[in-house]
């Protein structure tokens, strides 16, 4: 049996939450050096030109996913698609996503508008999952990124998010309202 159509076949079942070299080990009944060495050989074919996919590590987790080169025809795809987000989608998914794990009333505060539907959304495109529930009395949902988050924006934590520095008006009688007091770090 050749074992690295097999690890490649485990690769594409466990999808989008990975494997440990650990349970590649165990699965295939090897050592975990050899797992390693099949990891590393798969990762070196799929590095080819014709090769439409990537090995990528995770912390403990190694995973597939496609190639960063290909990216442009992807974005064709999701733009004739209905896999785009709207902005309301994607400004919730920030607020998450920087302020995470966060409860629903706290990201309609920040937002000044109901994001019940958009957190919907969210978790039905696999974006954002509940993390827990709050100490806050009623003990609300928390929600958080997910992985499939971290790989649709081509990242593998969330410390590789733009910086964004907030300035802190010390005059609250004068607020601009049509200026975002949040600005990006470039």
């Amino acid at each position: 049996m050749e074992l690295i159509a097999v690890l490649e076949g485990l690769l594409f079942v466990v999808g989008e939450e990975g494997i440990t070299l650990k349970d590649i080990a165990k699965t295939l009944e090897v050592e975990e050096d050899i797992a390693k060495d099949l990891v590393y050989e798969l990762k070196k074919n799929y590095e080819q030109k014709d090769r439409g996919l990537r090995i990528r590590f995770f912390k403990d987790l190694i995973k597939v996913s496609t190639k960063e080169e290909h990216k442009n025809y992807y974005a064709k795809l999701i733009e004739n698609s209905n896999y785009l987000l709207s902005d309301s989608a994607m400004e919730t998914l920030a607020i998450i996503a920087y302020n995470e794990p966060i409860t629903r009333v706290e990201i309609d505060n920040i937002r000044g508008v109901s994001s019940a539907h958009m957190i919907r959304k969210l978790i039905a495109k696999g974006l954002i999952q509940e993390a827990g529930k709050s100490t806050l009395p009623g003990k609300p949902l928390l929600y958080r990124t997910t992985s499939d988050f971290l790989d649709c924006f081509g990242i593998t934590n969330l410390s590789e998010l733009p910086q964004i520095n907030i300035e802190k008006n010390s005059d609250d009688s004068d607020k601009d309202l049509f200026t975002s007091i949040y600005k990006e770090d470039i």
